[in-house]
């Protein structure tokens, strides 16, 4: 190729590239119309078993995105004359047997005042019904005149007795809302934050995601949104009418439901020469949302608005065009538009999976063993799927498709690799089962397959991801083919939970992870090797967005949101839930425990000290440095000594802000990472606080050797004071209350304030 045609075809994969990412995150404002129709967009969508109660199901939907909470005098809320509907299919035939629909209604109560609350009244005051059909029949009212509660405007707004509405908190407004239907749910609607999470600009800036220069920054920080939440029985759902008790395994598949979301409105719109606004006509459907990102990163700019359009039941065969040649693809291959994308090179595809198999876009994948039923015995026998998830020229049909499209049954080969002997086509470790056989974008989720505790080590954003990594690596699970319970089975794509990065889990499923999980692996390992967790694998596991969970933390019962961000708050300095991410890296689990890591400043010198539980295997220490938590450098190696304890000086830094990482590596050229530690150098006063939210102890970061400190409720009561003689102070805060508090940090006479959260 000549150097004009290769530029000239790099510019191309730009522009195309380009016009892909016009989208917003998940499905904020994801196509051209319902960009500029804002109260009808669906942003997102969550199905997942509650974690504090298992015979229930959490349903949510989001609306309206990108809210601003300073966005007075017009606050951002759902709107009249638009349906709001979540479906539930649970059986695989083409209709909904649940569907819920909400409408709302407005009322001015003071019409007399610019403000949106003032002495205990509301303008626009928000209240909806509730509507619920069974098996496409009449709809029947459940829910009427639910309180939907105010905008999170400011205190005075909020929890004024004399000029607001004498709250004590927005929670209480929160708790308040709440309502159980006629039928059984209970329901919640109302502003929250945006529980997604993204690094939007890096995104768009072209996949510039993780960022090659600058620190990553969730774009959704701050933002609220439209929430919808239901709680409702595992046994309304189930098909049969059957409690969660009477499930054969974990895997059962008849507790599989598929979800979606959408918004509709009347064909005709009229507005009057007084400005009158009347609607007529038809209903529309406008928006809908089921996987997270399908409108987003795998259907083009020009058929997003005809995708809203339909539903699952009505999906179009030829768009599964591009889920069998997705075109992300594209840039997860060098040889095709991968080197134009350089901040994306973790993400690469299997060419030559096994020396056999080529995934790469318009390459025939899986295909070459339908000829001879090579896939007999298995979902890919042409007596069953076969003819479907194997096509030629559509390497993903295999495997984006049927996760988009189908869900993924409990057959081979969609086994975990562990068991199969090094033939992907046999059976091996149960590990997903949410197939519904409605062909059609829906979020599956199997609703047998039990919760993994929020405070189980083990639980990770990753979803199915982590629960693959376990089952392949880490014992007990690896060390059998039988079907047990490892820990984020619950996670995306079976189902969406709060915590779930999706964004991370599909980019890595689209560059196949998903493939090698199941004994398809990477290039870089050859077919009978020993050791197929490879560094191709590791590198796509452990790349990262930047950005890897959300901006503040989630509540522990009904609705799970969390409470939206204030007018008077965000923004400010005051209300800072948000931290930097780290980069979370997944490797091979090395029989050794981190028991302490630290930094802290001599001088100009930052010494790392850590300590590790156990020593044998181990190589040695790779140390990390970054200055944007994101892209690390190794500046030193520690070889492995005998004493478990160990030190290292980075010498003369500047003024700045460094984080570290501990590579640790063994003789077997495995490695895990620690935690990051964090430290600044700086001629001037200057404080940092960390982690904020805090569940035990929160660490103060100060330049000065000397300063003291009181923590104050919101009431003003003074809690806890001291003094410190260190750059690096720890508060004990475990015994605290669940709520807000102000840190007061006095420094040379200067008193500095924080407003810090306690879970």
């Amino acid at each position: 190729m000549n150097h004009i045609n290769f530029y000239i075809k790099i510019l191309s994969a730009l522009f195309v590239f380009a016009s892909f990412f016009n989208a917003s995150a998940s499905s904020h404002r994801e196509a051209p119309f319902i960009a500029n129709d804002p109260l009808a967009d669906n942003t997102d969508l969550y199905a997942f078993r509650s974690p504090t109660n298992t015979d229930k199901i959490i349903l949510i939907a989001t609306y309206v995105p990108m809210q601003d909470p300073q966005s007075g005098p017009n606050y951002n809320s759902f709107g009249e004359n638009i349906r709001y509907e979540i479906h539930i299919e649970n059986d695989g035939t083409s209709g909904d047997d649940i569907t819920y629909r909400f409408t709302f209604s407005k009322q001015n109560q003071d019409p007399t005042t610019f403000f949106n609350i003032r002495l205990g009244q509301q303008n626009l005051k928000t209240t909806y019904t509730l509507e619920k059909s069974i098996n496409g029949g009449a709809f029947t009212s459940i829910v009427t005149n639910g309180i939907v509660p105010p905008p999170n405007i400011g205190n005075r707004s909020i929890q004024s007795p004399t000029v607001g509405l004498g709250a004590a908190n927005y929670d209480v407004l929160i708790n308040n809302a709440i309502t159980t239907a006629s039928s059984g749910e209970r329901v919640f609607c109302g502003t929250s934050d945006d529980p997604y999470f993204a690094d939007l600009g890096g995104i768009f800036d072209l996949g510039n995601s993780p960022r090659q220069v600058g620190n990553p920054k969730d774009g959704l920080r701050h933002l609220n949104v439209s929430t919808i939440a239901i709680e409702v029985d595992i046994a309304s759902l189930q098909k049969y009418g059957q409690t969660v008790s009477n499930a054969v395994n974990i895997l059962d598949s008849d507790y599989i439901i598929g979800v979606w979301a959408s918004a509709s409105r009347q064909q005709t719109k009229t507005i009057n020469p007084n400005g009158d606004i009347f609607y007529s006509g038809n209903w529309i459907q406008v928006s809908r949302i089921g996987m997270p990102l399908t409108n987003q990163i795998m259907i083009p700019l020009g058929q997003k608005d005809h995708w809203n359009s339909l539903t699952p039941y009505t999906e179009e065969p030829a768009m599964e065009s591009y889920f069998n040649n997705p075109e992300l693809g594209l840039y997860m291959d060098n040889s095709l538009f991968g080197g134009a994308f350089p901040a994306m090179s973790g993400l690469r595809i299997q060419r030559n999976s096994l020396q056999s198999f080529d995934f790469g876009n318009t390459n025939d994948g899986l295909w070459p063993i339908r000829a001879s039923n090579g896939g007999a015995g298995t979902a890919l026998d042409t007596n069953l799927f076969g003819n479907y998830l194997l096509r030629q020229g559509n390497p993903r049909s295999f495997d984006l498709l049927p996760i988009f499209y189908t869900g993924l049954p409990n057959l081979s080969p969609y086994h975990l690799a562990t068991g199969k002997s090094g033939n992907p086509l046999a059976v091996g470790k149960p590990f997903i089962n949410n197939f519904l056989p409605t062909f059609g974008d829906m979020l599956r989720l199997n609703m047998a397959v039990p919760p993994t505790p929020r405070n189980d080590p083990n639980f990770s954003s990753l979803g199915i991801i982590q629960a693959a990594v376990l089952g392949l690596t880490t014992a007990p699970y690896n060390t059998n083919s039988v079907l047990e319970f490892i820990p984020n089975m619950d996670g995306f794509p079976n189902g969406r939970r709060l915590e779930d990065d999706v964004v991370r889990i599909e980019l890595q499923t689209i560059s196949g992870v998903f493939m090698a999980a199941i004994g398809l692996w990477y290039d870089d390992y050859a077919a009978g090797g020993p050791n197929p967790i490879t560094q191709e694998l590791l590198s796509i596991l452990s790349y990262t967005t930047g950005v890897e969970n959300n901006d503040t933390t989630f509540k522990s019962s009904f609705p799970f949101v969390q409470t939206p961000w204030a007018g008077t708050a965000s923004g400010d300095g005051m209300a800072i839930a948000y931290t930097q991410p780290t980069c979370l890296t997944i490797s091979v689990p090395l029989p050794l425990n981190i028991v302490s890591f630290e930094v802290e400043k001599q001088n100009r010198d930052a010494l790392l000290e850590w300590s590790i539980s156990n020593s044998e295997n181990v190589f040695g220490f790779e140390v990390e440095q970054s200055t944007n938590a994101v892209d690390f450098q190794k500046i030193g190696f520690v070889k492995n000594g005998t004493n478990n304890h160990y030190q290292y000086t980075d010498k003369s830094l500047k003024n700045g802000k460094y984080y570290y990482r501990l590579k640790v590596v063994d003789e077997d050229k495995r490695f895990m990472y620690s935690k990051v530690e964090t430290i600044i150098f700086s001629d001037k006063d200057e404080i940092s606080i960390y982690p904020n939210p805090v569940s035990d102890e929160l660490f103060i970061n100060s330049f000065s050797n000397s300063f003291s400190y009181n923590i104050v409720d919101i009431y003003g009561k003074k809690i806890k004071q001291g003094n410190s003689n260190s750059s690096k102070t720890i508060i004990n805060m475990k015994s605290f209350s669940s709520g807000f508090y102000y840190l007061n940090i006095e420094v040379n006479n200067e008193i500095k304030t924080f407003k810090i959260f306690k879970k």
